[in-house]
């Protein structure tokens, strides 16, 4: 057990598997995904290669400098990728890395429970 990691690792219920690491996984994922839009992204970059304008409209309230911080910041994780073709105007894709990939079962997951918070909800409001 590395001695440096126990600090970090102190409270966490998952210390035994986190231990061997120098950054909580937990706050590293937090990282990779923080941001009011990364989520919804990569939720859109989930199954479509998709333009920035088709991106920007699936995104209602973002702003052309917000998109853009937030693909860039994605693409410097190395989650999504970018593909710049030479023809005027430009032309760019994003889609989704290998590692990306992986994001798309926890976004399912994640889809699945707000659709069953909301009819449970809903449920609680008729009755």
């Amino acid at each position: 057990m590395k001695e440096k990691n126990v600090g970090i690792h102190k409270l966490c219920h998952m210390r035994n598997q986190c231990i061997k690491h120098d950054v909580c996984p937990m706050n590293l994922f937090q990282n990779l995904v923080a941001g009011k839009w990364k989520l919804l992204i990569l939720w859109y970059l989930s199954y479509n290669v998709l333009r920035f304008s088709e991106l920007k409209s699936m995104l209602p309230g973002v702003t052309q400098k917000m998109l853009t911080q937030q693909l860039r910041s994605l693409e410097e994780d190395n989650i999504i990728y970018r593909t710049v073709y030479p023809v005027v105007p430009p032309k760019v894709e994003y889609g989704l890395t290998d590692a990306g990939k992986k994001i798309i079962p926890i976004l399912e997951q994640m889809q699945k429970f707000g659709a069953e918070y909301l009819n449970d909800t809903y449920e609680e409001v008729i009755n």
